[in-house]
């Protein structure tokens, strides 16, 4: 049975704060996109702002297809933009290029300097936010059986962790272009899926180290390409994702904590079989028992853990104050903001 979402009210605009804590929030999503087995989309849901980027990123590819089909084309494309929430999508957006542009090569290095220190971190950020999903759950209805949601969970992880055992050590030197094109529009999908790394899958089929190049070294052809892929990605996936949010809320939820849960494999920090090219570690190897160093990456899980923690207290927290004094004037049936059911 679908657990329906219901649209967000009347777009209001953000106070400033909230702005700039936007921007942050899309500075940390776009370096999670840079970071192999870590999710935007996870950095996303931590911080408060899924719910509300996958509908404004439905609305805007709404009325990119009004402009292209018709009728009413312009009309229809007002409408739609109209309903899109700027004062989020627009910090977001910004802060997700500044990351990229300036990060690309700092996260580059720090994973293949330090994959042990790196992974370890990344496991603690990624392994706390399995919580966030399930706190999100809206209530099981009574004909739904708690073994379906078992099930669908388990399921998610199984398939997540086989698919993480798919990257290798290779690097395609000069990808074609047209390879460059495909590659964007599955990768850019993770954007928008916790659990699933864009930057991973790109790892698995050659080409995490030459787009880290590319935009490092301002190869404009290279990002054209992928830039023009990632569009036809997310504009033949957000649609689907919007419209599982709304009318299959807890089955997508749960999916998407078992993605994440079997993505953890591809964060284990002690791997074997790790390929070497130039002095750089690439790929992911086999999983092995914990060899030195171990203490930093234990410290540094834990240090991830609860910066995860922190940050879903805090922005709990800021959500229930804000939502309270707007539910003095808005009339708010359920009293809760739409990304808490």
């Amino acid at each position: 049975m679908s657990s329906a979402r219901p649209e967000p009210a009347a777009i209001r605009r953000r106070p400033p704060w909230r702005g700039v804590l936007d921007l942050v929030r899309g500075f940390l999503i776009g370096m999670a996109e840079l970071v192999p087995g870590v999710s935007g989309g996870t950095v996303a849901l931590v911080t408060g702002v899924y719910d509300e980027l996958i509908d404004s990123a439905s609305h805007v590819l709404a009325a990119g297809r009004a402009l292209v089909r018709g009728p009413d084309r312009w009309s229809r494309a007002r409408a739609e933009l109209a309903r899109t929430d700027w004062w989020l999508l627009g910090p977001l957006l910004v802060g997700m290029a500044a990351a990229v542009l300036t990060m690309a090569g700092v996260m580059g290095a720090f994973v293949a300097d330090s994959p042990e220190l790196s992974r370890g971190l990344f496991l603690g950020l990624v392994a706390a936010s399995v919580a966030v999903p399930l706190l999100l759950l809206p209530p099981r209805t009574r004909d739904r059986s708690p073994l379906v949601d078992g099930l669908w969970l388990v399921g998610a992880a199984v398939v997540a962790f086989l698919l993480t055992g798919l990257a290798g050590g290779r690097v395609v030197e000069d990808p074609a272009l047209v390879w460059v094109f495909l590659a964007a529009s599955v990768a850019i999908c993770a954007l928008v899926v916790p659990g699933v790394s864009g930057s991973f899958f790109l790892l698995a089929v050659g080409l995490y180290a030459p787009t880290l190049a590319a935009v490092d070294e301002r190869d404009l052809a290279y990002v054209a390409v992928f830039a023009l892929g990632a569009v036809v990605g997310l504009g033949s996936f957000v649609q689907l994702l919007h419209h599982l949010l709304h009318h299959r809320r807890r089955t997508t939820l749960l999916v998407m904590a078992g993605l994440m849960v079997g993505s953890l494999r591809a964060l284990w920090p002690w791997q074997g079989g790790q390929a070497v090219v130039d002095g750089e570690a690439k790929g992911t190897g086999a999983l092995v028992a914990p060899y030195d160093p171990v203490a930093g990456p234990v410290l540094l899980a834990l240090l991830g853990a609860v910066v995860v923690g922190v940050l879903v207290l805090v922005e709990r927290r800021a959500i229930r104050r804000e939502f309270d004094d707007v539910g003095d004037t808005s009339g708010d049936a359920a009293g809760t903001p739409p990304s808490r059911p």
